[in-house]
Parts: structure tokens; sequence; C-alpha cells
């Protein structure tokens, strides 16, 4: 797609040219007949037809030219291997996970349907590679929004449900995915908040000081042999590494009563 849309800028930057020769001719032509000069006129009416002409066949090339199937290269997954080469190339770190790119702190879904991508939840029709990497880049500058304390608190509150469900004393390390099943009951949110979207956050409130609930108690991630079981969940670091996450539990501070 790169390479194609670089042709057809090119192509239509010509184009251009040959429109402002179209243009500066008929007004020599509107010159002439204001004046009277009716030999230029004629002749700049002749030179602005053959640059009309001219400017046509470019616009028709142009149009043969690009022959990229938008959707079709969506859906084939070449754009996600020229997109994965483009970062790469810009030395943008991004992977492909369960049908999304992570590239921190963003996420980027396909729409093959609409042929335009979406990142971080907001559509975007500007999906030139180099385009994409080009906002990834500025947004990992930028940094996450991300409020640390209220999603905390909904990842405890959704912990003792949990816990409660599965008859376990508190303090107990949970599943992750069974925390994210919680999370998203209500039909219709798996689809509006996705595993990437949840692993991403819980990448960005592991980055942050955020580790106790207003109540006091202390979240735990899991062992680290949790993450070499079923179930783990993936995220791309700031340092462009894999981040995985597998259960948490939250346990009362010591010298706590509960």
């Amino acid at each position: 797609m790169e390479q194609a849309l670089a042709q057809a800028q090119a192509d239509a930057e010509d184009a251009i040219k040959a429109a402002g020769a179209v243009v500066r001719e008929l007004k020599k032509a509107r010159a002439g007949a204001v004046s009277g000069q009716v030999r230029d006129m004629t002749r700049s009416l002749a030179q602005a037809a053959a640059a009309a002409a001219q400017l046509t066949t470019q616009i028709a090339e142009t149009s043969t030219a690009y022959g990229v199937d938008v959707t079709e290269l969506l859906e084939s997954g070449a754009y996600t291997k020229e997109l994965l080469a483009t970062a790469a190339e810009a030395g943008l770190s991004m992977f492909e996970e369960d049908g999304r790119l992570l590239s921190y702190p963003s996420l980027v879904r396909l729409l093959p349907g609409d042929a335009a991508i979406e990142i971080d939840r907001r559509r975007e029709r500007r999906i030139r590679p180099s385009v994409v990497v080009e906002q990834l880049a500025k947004a990992q500058q930028a940094g996450p929004r991300f409020k640390a304390e209220p999603f905390l608190a909904s990842l405890a509150a959704a912990y003792d449900l949990v816990v409660a469900a599965q008859g376990k004393a508190g303090g107990t390390v949970v599943k992750l995915l069974d925390v994210y099943a919680v999370l998203t009951l209500l039909p219709g949110q798996s689809r509006d908040y996705s595993k990437q979207e949840f692993a991403r956050d819980l990448y960005l409130l592991d980055l942050s000081t955020e580790t106790a609930t207003k109540g006091g108690r202390q979240l735990r991630w899991a062992a680290s042999t949790g993450t070499k079981q079923a179930g783990v969940l993936i995220t791309v670091a700031r340092s462009g590494q894999r981040q995985r996450y597998w259960g948490i539990a939250f346990a009362e501070a010591e010298g706590v009563d509960g």
C-alpha cells in the first residue's frame, strides 16, 4: 500500500501541475478577450485545450495505476504485515495479538468492511502505513491517559465477586480472565472492552504507584509460574517487550485487622 500510495501521490502532483498549466492558459485567453487580442486569445485557448487533454490522460492513468483493493488488503493480513514492517523501520515496537496490533500505549484494530482502522476506539480512515506509524509514535511520546485509582477499585470489586462465586477465601489468587468476565458481564461489553484493552490497563496500573484500595487492601500480582499457564493476557510494555499477566489477589495489608 505504501508504495502504491506514494506513486499515486506523485501522479497527483503531476496532474496538479498540468491543471495549473490549463488555468494559466485560460487566464491568458481571458486577458486576450478583454483587450481584443484575438490571435493571443485563440492561441491560449488551443494551448489550454492541449493541457486539459494531458490532464485528463494523467488523471486516467493515476486512477488505473492505483489498483489496491483496500478491503482485501485489510482482510488478507497483507496490511498488517506491511504496518508491522513500517513500524520496525521507524523503530516503533509493535506486535500482533488476538487480532489486534499492540504498540504502547495504543491498540489498533482493522475494519476491512469500512476501509478503515481503529486506534484506541477512534475510527481512522487515514490508513497509509507511514501515517499510522507516525500517529502511534506521537501517542507514545504523549503517554497514556489512564486513571489508576478508579480502575483499581473496579478490579477489586470484580475480584471480590469472583472469589465469592468460586467459594474461595479472601486474598486467594484468581485468574484475571475470570475477573475480566465479571467486568464484561453485560451484553456487548466484551466487544466494547476487549481483552487487549484490559491487558493494557493492567500494565498501566502495574506502572503506576496505585497498589492499595481505599479500604487498605493491597493488590498482589500472581506468581510468575502463572504466565506459563493457559489464559495469559499479553500486552506491550513501554520498552516494546511483551508483558504477561495471569492472576491477581487483594489481601489485607500486614497489621490491618480483617
